[in-house]
């Protein structure tokens, strides 16, 4: 049965998207932009701060469905431009554990919503 995940602590859709959905133990985010939840603007600063937002962003929606990103088994992140990916790679370790590392795939688009320098996404399981 599929459960819509919603959670405050995170941006609200700006779509017709969810910002979750759940089915059995699976947890698949949307694309979590760098947005503030409380000012409903981009992190102040450049790829680290957005990617930092991006990721508290993915954090809480899977902690409203009862996950954690210790069971984040899949990411894609999107990003504007591929130079930053050795900065955003520093960031996006800070979430995770070593050797508790899931898999990834890391691309460059040419726009993302808003004109966001990353928009991520997660799969994990409860």
């Amino acid at each position: 049965m599929k459960k819509v995940i919603s959670t405050q602590n995170a941006p609200a859709a700006i779509g017709p998207y969810s910002q979750a959905a759940e089915g059995g133990n699976i947890v698949i985010t949307s694309g979590q932009l760098p947005i503030v939840p409380k000012t409903g603007n981009f992190a102040p600063g450049g790829i680290a701060e957005q990617t930092r937002q991006s990721l508290m962003n993915v954090k809480a929606v899977l902690e409203a469905a009862g996950s954690s990103m210790d069971h984040v088994i899949k990411t894609t992140v999107f990003l504007k431009d591929m130079n930053d990916f050795a900065e955003m790679n520093y960031v996006y370790a800070e979430f995770f554990s070593e050797g508790n590392y899931p898999a990834r795939s890391a691309v460059e688009v040419a726009r993302l919503p808003k004109d966001a320098l990353i928009e991520i996404e997660a799969i994990a399981i409860k």
